[in-house]
């Protein structure tokens, strides 16, 4: 598979930079027999009773770090995961001149960093706070800047930090949000309980290599980025009973279907904790889940791909052909698609029956 066989034109004005005045109130694609234009809101309407929605319960940190070295050069540091103990976090770093070890950066009064290591792109920062903070943690909140996908191209500002996050998160640890979970709200998920689904879930910290292009032409070739999960034992259960009774196992993102199949590569979901690099790309076999609530994705991107291993290539593109043509808004605060890897019954939109 050629990687141009994922690309398609995009016009700017498609991609959405800012969320819309209500989580809900964003378009719903369908893609069954054709494609059905709903809205989030109609899906209670869509579900089918004894469905299992597997939410990812992840909360971004503002893991995004400006500051200054002491010649007063600029360094942009993004934090990724803890480094074992003391403070230590990897990270990626960005300055006009390379970092080193031994550098420090000062981010605010009592709060900066020094480079105890370098590994390419990556660097291994040792975090220090004092007065005005009470922790590390503390400075990292008020200091830290919500790290929005590249593609928004504007600074973040305080409605991102309620806007960039789902209602259910609730373990820090991300550096991206899950983005499909961002349109659901308390409301909305009773609604969906009333009408026969059950929600459980998963945490995995999605990290920035979710973004990161893919910079080979053989798709096969391409390596994902690492990720940590967190499967608990109900999830395992909810989900291997619902396997069991033949029920459907809707992922809520991307994240959460990598989450189920890669810690349920043997065909029951395993509890516990775990680390994926899985790549799901068309060829594919899925062992977990059999549908996908997801926003609409970059081109030539992995997700696209993952997308396209449960629809089929040809029939998301000419999905994503309609949604530009229909005016649909892209990518993290865009709107949302509805795949069932069965194909699809003709469906009807609950709300205007069409």
């Amino acid at each position: 598979m050629q990687l141009s066989d994922f690309d398609f034109d995009l016009p700017q004005e498609r991609i959405a930079s800012r969320p819309l005045p209500e989580r809900d109130g964003a378009r719903l694609m369908v893609l069954g027999n054709g494609f059905l234009d709903c809205m989030i809101r109609d899906l209670p309407g869509l579900v089918c009773p004894g469905d299992v929605w597997v939410i990812n319960d992840t909360r971004v940190i503002p893991a995004r770090l400006l500051g200054r070295k002491d010649s007063g050069g600029k360094v942009e540091v993004l934090l990724l995961e803890p480094s074992g103990g003391d403070n230590q976090w990897y990270a990626w770093g960005r300055a006009n001149k390379p970092l080193k070890p031994g550098m420090r950066i000062a981010f605010a009064e009592g709060f900066a960093a020094t480079i105890i290591a370098r590994d390419g792109k990556h660097i291994v920062v040792k975090l220090h706070a004092e007065s005005p903070f009470a922790s590390v943690a503390e400075a990292i909140y008020t200091c830290g800047h919500m790290p929005l996908p590249p593609y928004i191209d504007r600074p973040d500002n305080e409605e991102d930090h309620e806007r960039y996050q789902t209602v259910f998160a609730r373990h820090p640890g991300a550096v991206a949000a899950p983005t499909a979970g961002l349109h659901l709200t308390p409301e909305l998920m009773s609604a969906m309980q009333r009408a026969g689904a059950c929600f459980a879930t998963v945490t995995l910290h999605v990290g920035p290599g979710t973004f990161q292009p893919v910079q080979v032409e053989h798709v096969e070739e391409h390596r994902m980025h690492e990720e940590a999960f967190v499967v608990p034992e109900d999830t395992a259960e909810i989900i291997n009973c619902a396997l069991d009774e033949g029920r459907r196992i809707v992922a809520v993102g991307t994240t959460s279907l990598r989450t189920l199949e890669a810690a349920g590569a043997s065909g029951r979901v395993r509890p516990g904790p775990g680390r994926t690099s899985i790549f799901i790309y068309p060829g594919y076999h899925f062992r977990i889940v059999d549908a996908l609530l997801t926003n609409f994705h970059l081109p030539r991107s992995t997700l696209l791909m993952l997308v396209c291993a449960m629809a089929g290539r040809e029939r998301v593109l000419k999905a994503y052909d309609h949604a530009i043509r229909q005016g649909y808004r892209f990518y993290s605060y865009g709107d949302a698609m509805l795949v069932d890897r069965h194909g699809g019954q003709t469906l009807r939109c609950p709300r205007t029956g069409g």
